[in-house]
């Protein structure tokens, strides 16, 4: 990895509130790209200007005075249809708002290295996977040809690894370390726990929350005031949006003030009335203790996962912009017992593990050996909804469950409920719970045309091939069959591919490419890969309806 490269190895750490590109450079190191704007990071905002389509800090700027028409924090919409809220009278698909940043990224990065397409894309490590298939998607909407997508933690522990130099040629790597990666970013929280030796980053458990960040420690002082004001003039400054862009534009910078000194004041204006309040470090504290708390609990729960205590931790690194809060420091080492880590930046440190990793798949295409490998685990369980035979219920039969490292393959076997039967639809479900309602529905899969004259109880054996991105295929071998039935996953939110031309088209000026996502950037069987054994159950596929 020392010599120059002829495709740049690139690395995007696509972020709820910021978002950061990395690069190799001619030695091999990870090195942040500057933005248009000379700075390390770009907000991920989006300001629709009429016509215009304003990104970055600029965009940021304009929640005070255009906040109707901001896009902010819209990972936290992956998954849905649309964007919560409508823009310039339009409604967004929130990949495609997101293929607006990265365009930003992509057009700001090109300044200093060139062209270039090929990129790794970090994800929290508990997105699901509708999630990361949105996040691949918006990806292509950018003119990307996203090579892979990473969990954030992991690409942080990879970071850490190449500062400890881990990863230099001859570099005897000495004893495993097991390392607590607590990453809190602006919009969502992942805790990973990883094994580094001999070159391997080997995921042991994970767990996490995509709901809560720094964003929700920026909204309790935002209440905090507005109570204040409603308390004094008997309105509340949130009910109009520019209002409340510039009282949470305040806000954020006084969080950021409370991790240097013990107090700030803060300003709040509102059709003609005004206060002025003192926030102590200690009140904030107490007013977001029930959000530490939660990552707390998280952190504990994924290291009992793990299968560790404290004692067999070796570092506990900090990543992520929010963990520069000091109840964030002070609780993780009351928690561990540990002095926590912040030896890598905890804004650049995503990025640059992304472009590490990248440069390993470029490596490998290229014919190299890699210098390390990365071995992820499943943050949630995957399986189909099927009726139980004795209680006529629905289940969710797990076929794999969460914690699993990746790559695998799992088989579970079903049978026919009818003679007959010509056509299944299989219900794939990520979640813990026995009741498909308390699960994540991902989408289906229909297998039609059946062979004729399919007896009842004929076995169906249904392959979930999930891969170390968190990307999910299905294989189904119906016991009659010439060949086995392979099968695109049809999920409800997410774009057809027309609309995803449609939109890069419009998005980065990009014809539709032929390489479309990183399934088609193929580097061979993947030897890592483990096979679960098929276990077949009682429960029985009926013609076109639920598997059970």
């Amino acid at each position: 990895m020392s010599q120059a490269r002829a495709v740049p190895a690139v690395g995007i750490d696509l972020g709820t509130t910021f978002s950061v590109v990395a690069y190799l450079d001619d030695l091999g190191r990870p090195t942040t790209l500057n933005n248009a704007e000379g700075d390390k990071i770009t907000p991920s905002v989006v300001f629709f200007e009429g016509t215009d389509v304003v990104v970055g800090k600029e965009a940021a700027k304009a929640i005070v005075t255009d906040a109707e028409s901001i896009a902010e924090c819209t990972k936290r919409d992956l998954g849905h249809r649309m964007f919560h809220k409508s823009l310039g009278g339009r409604q967004y698909p929130p990949e495609a708002l997101e293929a607006f940043i990265l365009n930003k990224l992509r057009e700001d990065a090109k300044r200093t290295i060139g062209e270039f397409s090929k990129v790794v894309v970090t994800v929290p490590a508990y997105f699901d996977e509708v999630r990361r298939k949105a996040t691949q998607d918006a990806g292509y909407m950018a003119g990307f040809e996203v090579m892979d997508i990473i969990n954030e933690p992991t690409a942080a522990a990879v970071a850490f690894g190449f500062q400890q130099g881990f990863l230099k040629q001859g570099q005897d790597a000495g004893e495993k370390k097991r390392v607590l990666v607590y990453d809190l970013g602006g919009g969502t929280f992942d805790v990973t726990v990883m094994e580094i030796g001999g070159r391997d980053f080997v995921a042991l458990a994970t767990d996490g929350d995509v709901q809560l960040g720094g964003r929700d420690f920026d909204e309790r002082l935002v209440d905090f005031v507005a109570e204040e004001f409603i308390r004094k003039h008997g309105i509340d400054p949130r009910e109009e949006p520019n209002s409340h862009g510039r009282l949470w534009r305040d806000c954020e910078d006084a969080k950021r003030t409370l991790s240097a000194r013990t107090k700030v004041n803060i300003a709040c204006d509102y059709k003609g009335e005004a206060v002025r309040i003192e926030v102590t470090r200690e009140q904030f504290h107490e007013m977001t203790q029930d959000l530490l708390d939660r990552t707390a609990f998280t952190t504990r729960q994924t290291l009992q996962a793990a299968g560790l205590n404290w004692e067999q931790v070796d570092r506990v690194l900090m990543v992520g912009g929010s963990t520069r809060m000091p109840g964030v420091y002070e609780m993780l080492k009351n928690l561990s017992g540990k002095e926590p880590d912040c030896s890598i930046s905890p804004d650049e440190a995503v990025a640059q593990g992304a472009a590490l990793h990248a440069g390993i798949l470029l490596d490998r295409y290229a014919g190299k050996s890699p210098n390390f490998r990365i071995r992820n685990v499943n943050s949630h369980s995957l399986g189909v909804v099927a009726t139980d035979a004795k209680t006529k219920r629905p289940r969710n039969a797990i076929l794999i469950p969460r914690n699993t490292p990746l790559p695998v393959a799992a088989k579970r076997v079903f049978k026919t409920q009818k003679a007959g039967q010509r056509s299944i639809l299989v219900q794939i479900v990520e979640g813990e719970s026995a009741s498909p309602d308390d699960c994540s529905q991902i989408g289906k899969c229909s297998v039609r045309d059946l062979p004729p004259d399919l007896p009842a109880q004929t076995p169906i054996e249904v392959c979930f091939r999930y891969h170390d991105n968190g990307r999910l295929a299905i294989q189904v071998t119906v016991e009659g069959a010439n060949a086995e039935l392979h099968h695109e996953v049809s999920r409800e939110n997410s774009l057809t591919q027309d609309q995803l031309d449609s939109w890069r088209s419009y998005i980065s000026g990009m014809p539709p490419a032929s390489i479309r996502d990183s399934a088609d950037f193929d580097f061979g069987p993947d030897p890592s890969l483990t096979t679960q054994p098929a276990q077949t159950r009682v429960w029985n596929p009926t013609p076109e309806g639920d598997l059970s």
